[in-house]
């Protein structure tokens, strides 16, 4: 993990190919820029509630919580030994004639034109009333009057609710901006852009003549997810923000960054020794960024098909490459059993992964080249066999058939499929004669082969998906039956 430094900025691009644990390195150092804050118990949350409430706010927040139990009719006593009310109290150092202040606020902020209360110096704003059973209520006018306490109510109530289903969660702050590069990604979503905004009030503004809602719209420049945690980072200068960006080799790099490429460079940071501002394109504002701002990125290396990297952030970041790493892969056994340590390997029951990584490898490599490797993460997951055949089928083989273009004969050297007989090859020539061990599901006419069980069935979609070019799965791998349901097929492919 990259060393959290006060003072100098970090710019680091992960590389590698795919597979190799690089988005999974990203989510790793978004934890060291997470704070985790204690969730705070029912006590204090229950004093931050009513530290600012007068002793009549805090008794309109009984009568609220009690209409959220459906009991409107409340009587002295229940007031007075509502939580609220105990809790106002100790807040306030009293233990003595509490039912004379409950009592002294009911009838102050009663109506003059009641028939039950008769008190002289009543406030200006009445709230309560008195049935003749004295029992008090909320007078119905009053609820408009509290839709801010009605409001910090629920806030409290949801927040109990949180404290049960999770007792013991942690609030997260988190100082770091995530994001997935791709070829339409820009300037406008990074750094700032013109975008279309809802009127302040969010309601429909009008109708149409067809009936139709229109809702009022405009547009203005917003700041994006780069712009935003420089903001942020700058109001905080003494702790450090993480900029994290995936796969930012999919996208124009110079376009995305504009004027803020020359910026990200650790010397030319604000306050630093050769710190430089530019004027924003969008808004013209002054800009520059902090220095307490780090770029954590990945690039993908396999990924040819797509827009190059930039070749003027190899002097403003640092490459770590991410090899596969196959000693993180397990041991499978016939029975679906994983073991992570390297015991009795050489049995004919077990599957070891790393092994099988490490043989696969080795011969894409020469045959495709490095940027070709399956990275260990393929296999991570795998537990058992049938998972181990999936993997095969719908992940390994096709991607590797991407690379190869299609050509039969670099995927069998890959596979280790050219002594086989044709029922233990995982590719087979599409083209080719189909071998003896499959004479009886051959047409009895010279050369006309029963129709693949890929376009059969279940296997229809799949068989269209990945029989392309000249080469095939075997159907026996996709069935997992035949040479395909033991474990010496793929222990070749050390």
């Amino acid at each position: 993990m990259p060393e959290m430094s006060i003072h100098e900025p970090t710019n680091i691009i992960y590389t590698g190919v795919a597979g190799t644990g690089k988005t999974y390195q990203l989510l790793q150092i978004a934890q060291q820029y997470t704070d985790y804050l204690p969730r705070a118990n029912d006590a204090d949350l229950l004093a931050q509630l009513l530290q600012t409430l007068s002793w009549r706010d805090v008794v309109c927040l009984i009568f609220l919580d009690f209409h959220s139990e459906k009991q409107d009719l409340i009587k002295v006593p229940e007031i007075v030994s509502h939580e609220f009310f105990v809790a106002k109290a100790a807040q306030n150092a009293r233990e003595k004639n509490l039912s004379n202040t409950a009592w002294s606020v009911l009838q102050m902020h009663s109506p003059s034109s009641s028939k039950t209360v008769t008190y002289k110096n009543r406030a200006s704003q009445a709230y309560f009333d008195k049935d003749n059973s004295g029992a008090w209520y909320l007078l119905p006018e009053s609820m408009d009057l509290l839709s801010n306490l009605a409001q910090q109510l629920a806030e409290f109530q949801q927040a109990q609710r949180d404290n049960t289903a999770s007792q013991y969660q942690a609030f997260s702050e988190q100082r770091f901006s995530m994001v997935s590069f791709h070829q339409a990604y820009g300037y406008e979503e990074f750094v700032e852009g013109i975008r279309p905004v809802m009127a302040a009030s969010g309601h429909v503004s009008h109708r149409s003549e067809t009936g139709n809602s229109q809702a009022q719209m405009s547009y203005a420049i917003q700041d994006g997810a780069f712009l935003k945690l420089c903001q942020r980072a700058a109001r905080d200068p003494k702790r450090r923000y993480a900029m994290l960006i995936d796969e930012i080799n999919r996208a124009n790099v110079s376009r995305v960054f504009g004027e803020l490429l020359s910026l990200i460079e650790a010397d030319k940071r604000a306050g630093m020794a050769n710190a430089m501002s530019v004027n924003l394109a969008y808004s013209g504002r002054a800009f520059s960024v902090p220095a307490n701002v780090d770029i954590y990125a990945t690039m993908n290396t396999q990924d040819h098909s797509l827009a190059p990297l930039d070749m003027a952030l190899r002097r403003r970041f640092r490459f770590i490459d991410c090899p596969p790493k196959p000693e993180l892969l397990p041991i499978i056994s016939a029975f679906g059993n994983a073991k992570q340590s390297l015991e009795d390997t050489q049995t004919a029951g077990v599957i070891d992964l790393a092994k099988l990584l490490t043989g696969l490898n080795k011969r894409i490599t020469q045959a495709l080249g490095a940027e070709a490797q399956l990275g260990h993460a393929f296999l991570f997951n795998v537990k058992s066999l049938a998972q181990l055949q999936t993997v095969l089928v719908e992940q390994i083989i096709p991607q590797l058939a991407q690379a190869a273009g299609g050509q039969v004969a670099i995927l069998q050297y890959v596979f280790r499929d050219e002594p086989q007989p044709m029922k233990a090859q995982f590719i087979q020539d599409s083209q080719a004669q189909i071998s003896d061990h499959v004479d009886d599901e051959i047409n009895h006419q010279t050369n006309d082969v029963r129709p693949n069980p890929l376009f059969n069935g279940h296997n229809a979609f799949l068989g269209q998906s990945i029989n392309t070019g000249s080469y095939r799965i075997n159907a026996d791998l996709i069935e997992r039956t035949g040479e395909f349901a033991t474990l010496s097929v793929y222990q070749r492919l050390y």
